[in-house]
């Protein structure tokens, strides 16, 4: 065990965040604002789906530094539920984020948006993206994601502010150290 998560998945957090941010609060919102006409969404929907694309490489890539580099221990609430509830949202937020990629593909793939936005075909969009299950399934995702990301954000401040346990510091940038040991051997949980 050891203190803090690798500098690469630290990095790759940190990166994800602001990314996932980003297309979640500023990308969607002004993009279903715009109207399909204006030449503006043809610019903003090329940087969503690049973003996008982007998103889904470092997840995946987040995912294999995740399995083959040393944790820290289990962060422990001293509630079971919690700690469950913890793990749980964590996977399933990978899951979401892999959710969104995925229905955003489909999406730009059944409304030939590859080609309009990438290719330069100079099709129009089209005006309606609602009417692709996966444009529907990609809003939905969107605002579940929305509410884990605000759930794990209360949790960092449950540690931070409640627990006062330093939480945060094993997702930081700093020395990696072995995870001390208590008097029965094992790994204790510290920032």
């Amino acid at each position: 065990m050891t203190t803090r998560y690798h500098p690469a998945l630290v990095a790759l957090h940190w990166i994800l965040a602001l990314m996932i941010f980003m297309a979640l609060v500023v990308g969607g919102p002004m993009m279903a604002a715009m109207e399909s006409t204006d030449p503006q969404k043809l610019t903003g929907m090329t940087g969503h789906i690049i973003w996008g694309m982007t998103i889904g490489v470092l997840i995946l890539l987040r995912l294999i530094t995740r399995f083959v580099t040393k944790k820290p221990a289990k962060a422990d609430t001293g509630k079971a539920v919690l700690n469950t509830a913890a793990g749980l949202t964590h996977w399933a937020m990978y899951a979401l984020v892999a959710g969104m990629v995925l229905s955003g593909l489909v999406m730009a793939y059944n409304a030939d948006l590859f080609a309009i936005t990438l290719g330069g075909s100079g099709a129009p969009l089209p005006a309606d993206l609602t009417v692709y299950p996966a444009r529907v399934a990609h809003g939905v995702i969107a605002n579940v994601l929305t509410a884990l990301l605000v759930l794990h954000v209360v949790g960092w401040a449950f540690h931070q502010f409640i627990l006062r346990d330093r939480l945060i510091s094993r997702m930081w940038f700093g020395k990696r150290q072995a995870a001390p040991k208590t008097e029965a051997g094992q790994q204790t949980l510290e920032a």
